[in-house]
């Protein structure tokens, strides 16, 4: 008996140890096989490992970013709109808040919290699971090195394998906090905002460093889900998980108990919400002009790799000439004369007419115009893609349908036909304004149209306008450069005549018939702006020596040297014509307009910079003579009512100009310390005003100067100077511009020799 039982407790204590020997050597098994595993994956036998190279310059793409002269972030060009920000940039509030929520445990683990992971275990064992287990290192791992969204059970489980590994080289090669500026320059945050430093601008208007605690706690909680905890589409929902958010960091003692109480009763602001594209913001038209530049800037330039740059993806910094300050007094000044004045006049005045906007055109041409607006847009081309007929396209446009279209109230959901909105656009009044520093060439704002979202073409550089009487000047500057004449010299105001090549003759008519047959001053001539004058200039000096002037001053518009352009018949751009007449206040030296100072990498290392280009146009008495003449402009000529109308008392010279039929109006003028050009026009020139008291560019471009000019000046920021003078010649100039002076030191001078 006693041996039966000897034997049995040695049977039952070997199978006892026989358990625990599989036990150990199932257990040890399974961790050699892990080891194995988790070696296989590190030098990768098992897929994509990431190097030591990867790893400390991980790519995403990153957004460049556009800067005004002072600062101000006016733009991205993006795929992703991302931009990097270090540690120091946070709010202390934004990295309380992702700890407390995501990793309380962050600072005592190497990446992986195996304490966290065997609480996850025994919940999901117990069916008491809460939380996950993986670390804000895992998900930055995650983040950088993206899973595969098909793999399977056995895919997904090497994938997070292998985000254990990257999480274990991220911590041995970066410090805690690069690794939490990491992780929110890679999260996604809705809302095309990638990157907490995005993510801040997008919903706060401010950077990471500025965030309170409930909107750090708003943008952390979010996380978990952007869409559905969406301060903008699901506010409630928001709102709870904010407050989840801000309850941890009680619990974990960033907050205490008081804080919570109070701030979880505040409601969400999104008030500065603003999602950041290319048709919203400040200087959209700048910005698309500048991408384009840009675009061609990459094309020729490498970087050490070898590869070209890429606006979209290297996070390039592109810093430019633009006065945040400026731009926005020209945005407003744009604003509040086309919005609130001449636009609603502009209806009044066509309200009832039949054909309207189209003056003196028959219903052919009428057709013709609105076929070709019908076939330029996208919903032509879409019908066009989906095999309609010309037939039922039209048919389709003709139908009322609902849409939003702009207003400058705002853009207003209303039914209309696509037809309809194409005769709406027709009729609103356009504009481009450029301003500049006459010393420098620094282009100091740019509002290329009214809207960019609905009328994307620029009117700055891409369109070129006839210019009318604003190219008399260059009329002029040619006579005072020749020496033969002076301000006060007068010459006869009657018809001049060409004989054409075709054996035509032209004669130019005057506007009006004010001291018609009588002798005038040219100064008095440039002030009224009198055809017969400038004709009469032309053919004195040849329209070929007028060409070779303005090509001197800029000009690269193309124009046949013909009689007829010094009525201003040549289509020039904005920004040519503003560089054009900064000449004349920088002394004779012409400034090419530039706009970019430097454009710097994602390090912020200088990759190139830009200097001004200046070149001698005109001698410096040249120059001060035709500041003089058109300065008369303004004290007694077209300009006249930015004295008595606006109330600007600095000194001020520029020139009005409006073209046949008052298509076209514009005002280009200097003060000493800025040039600015500004144009208004509709997009068709058959659409215009049908009076020249209110189509002139005395009274559709002059008072958008006016208003920028004087924001300007009155900004106390921008140190502009009212009584700083134009620069005089540094040889004084033996010639009298002040013409009742010069009368009455010249009474009996005759100047019939000038006629022969």
């Amino acid at each position: 008996m006693n041996k039966f039982n000897s034997s049995k407790g040695k049977s039952k204590s070997k199978s006892k140890y026989n358990l625990v020997k599989i036990f150990w050597i199932a257990y040890a098994s399974g961790l050699g096989f892990v080891f194995l595993l988790i070696l296989l994956i590190s030098i990768g036998w098992m897929g994509f490992m990431p190097s030591f190279e990867e790893l400390e310059n991980p790519k995403t793409n990153l957004a460049t970013e556009i800067y005004s002269e002072d600062g101000q972030l006016l733009g991205k060009f993006y795929i992703e709109n991302r931009s990097n920000i270090s540690y120091r940039d946070l709010s202390p509030h934004l990295i309380n808040a992702l700890l407390s929520t995501e990793d309380a445990r962050f600072y005592k683990h190497s990446g992986v919290d195996f304490k966290a992971l065997v609480r996850v275990a025994f919940g999901i064992a117990t069916f008491t699971h809460k939380g996950g287990g993986s670390t804000i290192t895992q998900q930055l791992a995650k983040n950088l090195f993206p899973r595969d969204p098909k793999a399977g059970k056995i895919k997904l489980a090497i994938t997070k394998l292998k985000e254990w590994v990257v999480a274990a080289k991220l911590e041995r090669n970066y410090s805690k906090e690069e690794i939490i500026a990491m992780y929110f320059n890679t999260v996604d945050f809705g809302n095309m905002s990638h990157g907490v430093n995005s993510a801040s601008r997008t919903y706060f208007n401010k950077t990471p460093y500025e965030l309170e605690i409930p909107e750090a706690a708003l943008l952390v909680g979010m996380l978990k889900a952007p869409t559905y905890y969406s301060p903008t589409r699901n506010p409630q929902n928001a709102t709870r998980r904010r407050n989840v958010v801000m309850n941890q960091m009680r619990k974990y003692d960033y907050i205490t108990r008081e804080t919570y109480d109070s701030l979880k009763e505040i409601p969400i602001d999104m008030s500065q919400f603003k999602v950041q594209d290319h048709t919203a913001g400040v200087a959209t038209y700048f910005r698309e002009y500048l991408r384009q530049e840009m675009v061609k800037w990459c094309n020729d330039h490498t970087k050490p790799d070898g590869s070209n740059y890429n606006i979209y993806k290297d996070g390039l910094k592109i810093y430019t000439t633009i006065d945040y300050r400026m731009q926005v007094h020209a945005e407003a000044a744009v604003q509040n004369y086309l919005g609130n004045d001449l636009q609603p006049k502009f209806f009044n005045h066509w309200k009832g007419v039949k054909n309207a906007p189209f003056y003196r055109l028959t219903a052919e041409q009428t057709e013709n115009i609105m076929n070709s607006a019908m076939k330029r847009s996208p919903r032509y081309a879409v019908l066009k893609e989906n095999n309609f007929t010309e037939e039922d396209i039209k048919k389709d446009f003709k139908t009322p349908t609902e849409m939003r279209i702009f207003t400058y109230q705002g853009e207003k959901d209303t039914v209309m036909s696509p037809w309809d909105s194409i005769l709406y656009y027709k009729m609103h009044l356009l504009t481009g304004l450029v301003a500049m520093e006459p010393s420098s060439g620094k282009v100091r704002a740019y509002v290329g149209g009214i809207n960019y979202k609905h009328f994307q073409f620029d009117h700055v550089s891409l369109s070129r306008r006839q210019v009318g009487s604003t190219f008399k000047p260059f009329v002029y500057a040619l006579a005072m450069q020749e020496g033969e004449l002076s301000p006060c010299s007068e010459v006869p105001n009657v018809p001049v005549s060409f004989d054409m090549d075709d054996g035509s003759t032209w004669r130019p008519r005057n506007s009006n018939d004010a001291r018609e047959g009588e002798m005038v001053t040219l100064k008095w001539a440039l002030a009224n702006s009198v055809n017969y004058i400038s004709a009469y200039l032309i053919k004195r000096y040849s329209p070929q020596a007028v060409v070779d002037l303005v090509r001197k001053l800029g000009i690269t518009a193309e124009m046949e040297a013909v009689p007829s352009i010094c009525l201003g018949t040549p289509d020039i751009s904005v920004l040519e014509m503003t560089a054009a007449f900064s000449t004349f206040s920088n002394q004779g030296v012409y400034m090419k307009p530039y706009y970019v100072t430097k454009i710097c990498d994602n390090k912020g290392n200088v990759i190139e910079s830009f200097n001004p280009n200046s070149s001698e146009a005109i001698d410096q008495q040249t120059a001060w003579l035709m500041v003089r003449l058109m300065q008369g402009v303004v004290e007694g000529g077209t300009g006249s009512r930015l004295r008595y109308r606006y109330k600007l008392d600095m000194p001020i010279a520029g020139k009005t100009g409006t073209t046949q039929n008052n298509s076209d109006g514009w005002f280009v003028g200097y003060t000493p310390q800025l040039t600015c050009g500004v144009w208004v026009g509709c997009e068709d020139r058959s659409v215009h005003f049908r009076t020249t008291d209110l189509g002139q560019g005395a009274n559709t471009g002059l008072p958008i100067w006016a208003d920028f000019v004087r924001r300007c000046y009155e900004d106390k920021k921008l140190n502009f100077d009212k009584d700083m003078r134009f620069k005089e010649p540094s040889t004084p100039v033996n010639i009298e511009t002040d013409c009742n002076k010069y009368k009455a030191a010249n009474p009996s001078q005759h100047f019939n020799k000038i006629f022969d």
